[in-house]
C-alpha cells in the first residue's frame, strides 16, 4: 500500500501526545507515522484497517499500532450526518518507541512491554469488556501530567502486554511500501469503494479510478495490498453486513443485498468464510451480547 506520511505534533511541555477526537474526518485517510499509535474508541463505528487486516471497530475497540504501520479509520456514513445522532468521541496517544530513552527497553523489568510494542508492529486488537483497566489508564493517562504521565502509560501498557484477550491484526508476512507518489492513488480507490459497495462495481471503472486497465489494475491492487480488488470489496461488503446484523433492522435476506451481493448463497458462504459464523450465530451472539 501506498500510505500518507503524518507528522504527529507534539508540545515543548510534553514528549509524547494525548488527545480526544470527535471529528469523524480526523485522520480519515489511509496514514502511516513512526509514532506508536494506541487508540480507545469511546463512541462510534466503522471499518478499520491495520496493514492488510479489515475489520469492523466499534464503541469499546482499544487498537495498539505500531511504528510505521500503515492504519485507517471509516467511520460509518451515519457518523457524519449534520444531525450528529451518531456522535464519535476518540482518545488518541501518539508515543515514540524511544521517548524514555535509547535503554529503557533493554531494561529486563520492562521487557512485557518490549515484546508488546514488537507485536504492535502487525496492530493490537482488545475489547475494554474484556480488558476493563486499560480504559481507565487511558483517562489517567489524559488527565495526568508531569512524570505521572509516563508513568500512567507504563501501567497502561504493561496491562496490555499482560493481556491474554489480544488480538493481532495484520499478517505476519505484511510490508508496507511507503513510496509517496501512490498516496493518491491508492485512497481513490478505497474512497469509490466505500462509495459504491453496495451497488455492482465493474473492473473497468474501479480501474479508471486508478488511471489503469483492468488487467494492470488487477496487478497493482494485488502487489500492494496481497490480496485481490474481489477479496478486498468482499470484506467491505461483509464488514457492512455485519453491522446491519447487529442494528436489526432488517431480515437476513434483504441485508445480503443492501450489502451489496445479488447472490445469497454467495453472501452466505462469503460470511462464513470470514467471520467463522453463519449470520444467524453472528446476530444472536450479538443479541445475548
Amino acid at each position: 500500500m501506498k500510505p500518507k506520511l503524518l507528522k504527529v505534533p507534539r508540545t515543548p511541555t510534553h514528549s509524547f501526545s494525548v488527545r480526544e477526537d470527535r471529528d469523524p474526518f480526523i485522520n480519515n485517510r489511509w496514514h502511516y507515522h513512526a509514532e506508536v499509535e494506541l487508540i480507545f474508541f469511546h463512541q462510534g463505528s466503522g471499518t478499520q484497517f491495520v496493514g492488510d487486516h479489515i475489520k469492523r471497530f466499534q464503541s469499546g475497540d482499544i487498537i495498539l499500532v505500531g511504528s510505521n504501520l500503515p492504519h485507517y479509520w471509516r467511520y460509518d456514513d451515519a457518523c457524519f450526518s449534520e444531525r450528529d445522532t451518531h456522535p464519535v468521541h476518540s482518545t488518541v496517544i501518539h508515543f515514540s518507541e524511544n521517548f524514555w530513552g535509547e535503554t529503557f527497553l533493554e531494561l529486563p523489568e520492562t521487557k512485557p512491554i518490549r515484546n508488546l510494542l514488537e507485536k504492535a508492529r502487525r496492530g493490537i486488537l482488545v475489547c475494554a469488556r474484556e480488558e476493563e483497566k486499560i480504559p481507565v489508564q487511558v483517562e489517567k493517562i489524559r488527565q495526568a501530567e508531569g512524570v505521572g504521565r509516563i508513568t500512567a502509560l507504563i501501567e497502561c501498557l504493561s496491562t496490555f502486554a499482560g493481556s491474554d484477550q489480544l488480538q493481532l491484526l495484520s499478517s505476519i508476512g505484511f510490508r508496507p511500501d511507503f513510496s509517496e507518489s501512490e498516496n493518491d492513488r491508492i485512497n481513490a480507490i478505497y474512497d469509490y469503494t466505500f462509495r459504491h459497495f453496495t451497488q455492482k462495481i465493474y473492473l473497468d471503472q474501479v480501474a479508471a479510478i486508478a488511471g489503469l486497465v483492468p488487467n494492470s489494475f488487477c496487478r497493482y491492487f494485488k502487489s500492494r495490498t496481497g490480496k485481490t480488488y474481489t477479496q478486498f470489496l468482499t470484506e467491505i461488503r461483509i464488514g457492512h453486513a455485519c453491522k446491519l446484523l447487529i442494528d436489526n433492522r432488517i431480515s437476513i435476506k434483504q441485508l445480503c443485498y443492501e450489502s451489496g451481493f445479488s447472490n445469497f448463497t454467495c453472501f452466505h458462504k462469503n460470511f462464513r468464510l470470514l467471520t467463522g459464523k453463519t449470520p444467524q450465530l453472528y446476530q444472536k451472539e450479538h443479541r445475548i451480547g
